[in-house]
């Protein structure tokens, strides 16, 4: 499961970087959704809000060890993630728990689910 682990890595990376439509989405397919303490948001948003500047991220790095559990064709992942950035110009910092779901396609494994938890 290293393999998940680098695209993992590297997905974060490129999210940093804020490259969103050549890097940050080729990371997820293409009905990949976020869901977070609104509620689900469709890559669309999440790619758009990127490209815009309206959100930006500086920093992400994980807490501890990942944990990587395999079901049949996709891999489940989960970490503790602190980040920052800004929103909307704002700067955030946040402490999370982060849950992903990767699956295998023809160009190599992708995000297909990604949910955040804030830590406590």
């Amino acid at each position: 499961m290293d393999d998940v682990l680098a695209v993992s890595a590297a997905f974060d990376a490129a999210l940093v970087r804020n490259d969103a439509a050549a890097a940050v989405a080729g990371f997820m397919t293409d009905d990949w959704v976020y869901v977070g303490p609104a509620g689900a948001t469709p890559k669309a948003d999440i790619i758009g809000w990127i490209a815009s500047g309206r959100l930006v991220h500086d920093t992400m790095s994980v807490i501890g060890g990942e944990m990587v559990l395999p079901v049949g064709d996709a891999v489940v992942l989960s970490a503790r993630k602190a980040s920052s950035g800004r929103w909307d110009g704002v700067p955030y910092t946040a402490d999370e728990w982060i849950t992903e779901v990767y699956v295998r396609t023809g160009a190599g494994w992708r995000c297909a689910f990604s949910q955040k938890t804030p830590a406590e």
